[in-house]
């Protein structure tokens, strides 16, 4: 299976944890990656996707929405006290990417002021950029759960918020194979946890 480095580390050991314990017998690889492995090549059998599926061969469950916004470490804001305003970012660290990916381009265009130039300390990794957040070491982009469960303070959130619509999919012929179904009954229920929206099952149909 596959997800997102932040998703494979920061939200899917506890639901694998869980699988584990009622399935011993399943074997998974997790592949993390923030390229979308391709299904109906079979570069995986599973995975967590923050764009709806385009392929009709897959089954999709949607799992509910995660927020993204500006946040900082509260020691961060001690010290330099913090943004009222977007012009204010301009003295600030601003944690983010080096090479935009064509998902960071097209959510930058809804994001006032942020360029790779802005950034004065780059990473293309999510997980570097997670740990700088909560280091300290300046203003990030993080999920909403991740950022309340470390106590990281928003900024901006008028101006800086946007939604990502999560899927967990998987090739139609997979629907009958115990152990992909088990498997992707765990990913809808520890997502759909994570995301805030509880409301279903998740075995797929």
């Amino acid at each position: 299976m596959t997800a997102s480095e932040v998703v494979g580390v920061e939200v899917l050991p506890a639901a694998l944890a869980g699988l584990r314990r009622r399935h011993p017998e399943i074997a998974i690889e997790l592949v993390l990656s923030n390229r979308a492995q391709d299904l109906l090549l079979r570069e995986a059998d599973i995975a967590v996707r923050m764009t709806p599926p385009q392929q009709a061969q897959l089954i999709a469950r949607p799992v509910g929405a995660i927020e993204i916004g500006l946040f900082a470490a509260p020691a961060y804001l001690a010290e330099h006290g913090e943004p009222a305003a977007i012009e204010d970012l301009d003295h600030h660290c601003l944690i983010g990417f080096d090479r935009p990916t064509a998902f960071q381009r097209e959510a930058a265009k809804r994001m006032p002021g942020l360029t790779r130039e802005g950034f004065g300390l780059r990473s293309d990794s999510d997980l570097v950029q997670l740990a700088l957040l909560r280091a300290g070491a300046g203003i990030g982009f993080c999920q909403l759960p991740l950022a309340r469960r470390d106590g990281l303070r928003r900024i901006l959130p008028e101006h800086y918020a946007l939604r990502l619509d999560t899927w967990i999919t998987m090739h139609e012929d997979l629907r009958h194979n115990p152990a992909c179904k088990a498997v992707f009954g765990a990913l809808v229920e520890g997502m759909r946890r994570h995301a805030g929206d509880v409301s279903s099952g998740g075995c797929p149909p």
